[in-house]
């Protein structure tokens, strides 16, 4: 499928924000915890996490995972506000093609 990649790299996306919004409401908090409480692998939280550090949006501690003091999380809605552009236009393509059929 076309779209497959995309569908696969959205589900990861919303797994780390899943983890974000976790981390928010119980910070700090450590990988096993987190685990337990959204009901997934420790292996995909642990990657979440080295993707939130990597982004600049929570920081390990040695108590646990907490968001940055300075994390740009607007940033994320920004980012969200492209990807739905890029979708409406996916979507008036697939339009035109399917029309065409």
């Amino acid at each position: 499928m076309v779209l497959r990649k995309l569908k696969q790299e959205a589900e990861v996306a919303l797994r780390h924000l899943e983890v974000l919004e976790a981390v928010e409401k119980n910070q700090p908090i450590g990988i096993f915890k987190l685990a337990d409480l959204i009901n997934l692998p420790k292996h995909k939280v642990r990657y979440s996490l080295r993707v939130l550090e990597q982004s600049g949006i929570i920081v390990p501690t040695q108590h646990g995972a907490m968001i940055k003091e300075n994390a740009n999380l607007e940033r994320l809605k920004e980012e969200i506000e492209e990807i739905k552009r890029l979708i409406r236009d996916i979507e008036s393509k697939i339009e035109v093609v399917c029309s065409r059929s």
